[in-house]
Parts: structure tokens; C-alpha cells; sequence
């Protein structure tokens, strides 16, 4: 009777060993996404400053664009809005980088725009950032894909359910807003020059090949 209560009693402690090991690592998962969420907002904070930026040094060369420049600062105020859950700030989002993409297409026909230094600074200050959002977005999504897959299966599901954690939610965008918004404006269609010493086909002159004289002709004088 006394083995089989220490029996009962070890297999007790180690059920409750291992819900508190399970209990933990749910804990940690869940502070990580936390964490990660934390540094996608620093980043997206970054991100709605520089494009408001944008926008005013934009209006300095091409204020009649008024209707692309609203649209981008009413994308860029709805994706400012508090409260929003991953999967609400993705798709708000995913449209101020359509209106920005709008933009960006309106400030190709403006040379003397696109040749400000302080313009050319924010456009490569936003590019580090974008790049940096999207480091951070699969950092983020990496950590909740490993909580949600333990709230889910078994058997940490029922510590999950009895502490209440719960799922987090993505933060991804969908379709052809996924990549992060080119601003090269047009460098990539330049004529790149050969290296120095390097001679094109059309520069370079035929080799001249000497012929052999038929049998008993001198060969011609140089």
C-alpha cells in the first residue's frame, strides 16, 4: 500500500514538473513575441516619420500632385492609428506602401526632385528601414509560429488552456504589397562602363591575317 501511494505521489510530481516546464516555455515564447511586436513597432514608427518627411520635401517640387499626396498621408494617418492588432496594422500597412509606391512613380518625372540631396537621404534612410521591418516581420512571425504550434498540439494545448494563452496573430501582407517599396527611381536602367582597358567589339579592329602567295609569286612589299 505504501509503494503503490509513493508511486502515485512520484507520478504526480512529475506531471506537475513537467506542466510547469511546459507552463515556462509558453512563457517565454509569449514574452518573445512581445518583444519582437516591440521592435516592428519602433521600426514602423520610423517608417511613418521618414514617409511624412517625404512627403513634404515632395511638395516643394510637385505641390499640383495633390491628390497622390493625400492619399499617402491618409494611409499614412489610418496606419498610425492605436490600437490595432498585428494582422489590422499589416493591412494598413500594406496600403500607405501602395500609396507610396504611387508616389514614388509621380516623382520619376521630377529631375530636379529626385537630384535633392535631402530627398535622396530620406529615400535611402527609408529603404534601411523597410529592410529592417522586414528582418523584424520574420523574426515576429518565426516566434509565433513555434507558440501557436505549441498551443495547438498536444499535450501543451492543455496547459495552454488552463493558464489561458492564446494564439497570436500573424503580421504579414498579402499580395504584391509584401515587398518592401523600391525607391532606386530608375538607377537600375543606367548603362553600366566597361572596365578601364576594356574594348567593345565595335572598337576593336580585325586582326589582319597574312595571306600565302600562290607558287612562284613573291609575297608583296611591306
Amino acid at each position: 500500500m505504501l509503494i503503490a501511494i509513493l508511486v502515485i505521489l512520484g507520478l504526480i510530481v512529475l506531471v506537475a514538473l513537467w506542466a510547469v516546464g511546459v507552463y515556462n516555455g509558453l512563457i517565454k515564447l509569449r514574452n518573445l513575441v512581445q518583444e519582437a511586436w516591440r521592435q516592428i513597432d519602433v521600426e514602423l514608427k520610423r517608417r511613418h516619420d521618414l514617409i511624412g518627411n517625404l512627403v513634404e520635401t515632395v511638395k516643394g517640387y510637385a505641390a499640383h500632385e495633390r491628390g497622390t499626396l493625400e492619399d499617402v498621408m491618409k494611409a499614412r494617418g489610418a496606419a498610425m492609428a492605436g490600437g490595432q492588432t498585428p494582422a489590422q496594422q499589416a493591412q494598413s500597412e500594406g496600403m500607405l506602401s501602395a500609396a507610396l509606391g504611387r508616389l514614388i512613380a509621380v516623382a520619376e518625372a521630377y529631375p530636379d526632385l529626385k537630384a535633392n540631396q535631402n530627398f535622396m537621404a530620406l529615400q535611402n534612410e527609408l529603404t534601411s528601414t523597410e529592410d529592417r521591418i522586414a528582418s523584424a516581420r520574420r523574426y515576429y512571425n518565426a516566434n509565433v509560429r513555434e507558440l501557436n504550434t505549441k498551443v495547438e498540439t498536444v499535450p501543451s494545448n492543455f496547459v495552454a488552456g488552463m493558464f489561458n494563452i492564446k494564439r497570436e496573430e500573424y503580421f504579414e501582407v498579402e499580395g504584391a504589397e509584401r515587398d518592401p517599396v523600391k525607391v532606386d527611381f530608375g538607377q537600375s536602367n543606367y548603362n553600366i562602363p566597361p572596365p578601364a582597358g576594356y574594348n567593345s567589339p565595335q572598337d576593336t579592329a580585325p586582326a589582319q591575317i597574312p595571306t600565302t602567295p600562290p607558287p612562284g609569286q613573291l609575297p608583296p612589299s611591306q
